[in-house]
């Protein structure tokens, strides 16, 4: 890359730490060049203000903050849930924003003439392929920037030192100083004392968690809620219709009071090594749960199997950045022929920290009580079971007889 010919760069911009300083550093490295600061609304709620003001005065040429929020859930969450996709239990949450911010990147690139695009993803994480693989499906001769890859930087020490010299404010100091990402669907906590496996995470320290609170902090009274479904989508919630998004709020209100949602997994990131998060997914837990519960009832045996194998690609796909794919493509055009008939509704419990199964009931439903009863029935044949078992054993019972002769 020439940085003589970057004029003009668009920033994946959050206000946080790695930005913040990203955009004073762009204009000492690459000729004081103008820098467009753009940060992708998908529910980071009170991370936004102020941010206009803040990008202007650090250096930026303007912002623009775009609401993604409806397409986040209804063209990324939803076909992720309906698909089941979790990665080694993580809800994907960072993982599958990373893609509809950066295609609006290289959108508003594009509308301003950019030079380059600039991010400040770290070069040990998940997130600089996720965007970079994002980008070069929609400008693939577009030069990319990633600090995190030149500058001479080494620690989040370091960046806050940066960030003191250069007089840019920060909502946070050496002594909160976890690395978050936080959405709609999601809060992620990474760092500090969590590097340390060893350690308990804190839990009922107040501030730790911002989506809710600890189990022991819940209520001693169960919650009880509805869901309702129709072909795989969440469209009512205690039997008020909702869109998916305002849904999953309420989920996480209701979610979050109880203590649900927590997570603390050592991952296997996509650059080889391991790392330890503590997440916070209170709604998206109980929709998952929700939807599965109403899936089993649904499904028959042989799609469910199918799907759920099929799950673990989906989310080896959301998590390595390739969202804009065939296989991703062709996978949800799967999964959407599996819920033609996920349409039903899903009773649950929340009990501190616990989601329990209350009920289920769908007018597609492949139970049947009568046939499933262990009382008299007037369906079901059980002589029918021996010439089964008969045949369903046939290769077994041929093994042993060999096995017997060659004994001999």
């Amino acid at each position: 890359m020439d940085k003589n010919k970057i004029k003009k760069v668009v920033l994946a911009y959050s206000g946080g730490l790695d930005t913040s300083i990203i955009i004073p550093w762009l204009k000492e490295n690459y000729n004081n060049c103008e820098v467009i600061a753009v940060s992708g609304n998908v529910g980071q709620a009170d991370e936004l203000e102020g941010l206009e003001e803040k990008a202007i005065k650090t250096g930026a040429s303007k912002l623009y903050i775009e609401d993604l929020t409806d397409t986040f859930v209804d063209d990324f969450i939803i076909p992720t849930v309906k698909a089941g996709a979790k990665y080694e239990e993580y809800m994907l949450g960072t993982s599958f924003a990373r893609p509809i911010i950066a295609k609006r990147l290289v959108e508003i690139a594009l509308e301003e003439k950019a030079d380059a695009i600039c991010h400040g993803c770290t070069g040990k994480g998940n997130d600089q392929v996720r965007f970079e693989l994002a980008i070069k499906a929609f400008a693939p001769d577009m030069p990319i920037i990633a600090p995190w890859r030149e500058w001479n930087i080494k620690s989040r020490d370091e960046e806050i030192e940066y960030a003191e010299s250069h007089n840019i404010p920060l909502k946070i100091n050496r002594e909160t100083n976890y690395s978050k990402d936080k959405n709609l669907w999601h809060l992620s906590h990474e760092g500090m004392d969590l590097e340390d496996a060893g350690n308990e995470p804190l839990y009922e320290k107040e501030g730790f968690l911002e989506m809710g609170v600890s189990p022991l902090q819940a209520p001693d009274e169960p919650t009880y809620i509805t869901l309702d479904f129709e072909q795989g989508v969440p469209v009512a919630f205690n039997d008020e219709k909702m869109s998916a998004k305002e849904i999953i709020l309420k989920l996480n209100e209701v979610g979050g009071a109880n203590g649900i949602g927590l997570l603390d997994i050592i991952e296997n990131r996509l650059v080889g090594m391991k790392c330890r998060g503590v997440y916070e997914t209170p709604g998206g837990a109980i929709l998952y749960f929700a939807h599965n519960y109403l899936e089993t009832m649904c499904l028959d045996k042989m799609t469910a199997h199918k799907k759920e194998e099929l799950s673990v690609t989906f989310a080896d796909l959301v998590y390595n950045g390739q969202w804009f794919t065939p296989l991703r493509e062709a996978l949800s055009a799967f999964v959407d022929k599996t819920q033609e008939c996920v349409t039903g509704k899903v009773k649950l419990k929340l009990y501190k920290g616990n989601i329990i199964k209350a009920g289920v009931w769908s007018e597609y439903s492949l139970y049947s009580e009568e046939i499933a009863t262990f009382g008299e029935d007037e369906v079901y044949d059980q002589k029918d079971s021996a010439g089964f078992i008969n045949l369903f054993g046939l290769p077994i019972k041929v093994q042993a007889q060999l096995n017997q002769k060659l004994k001999k």
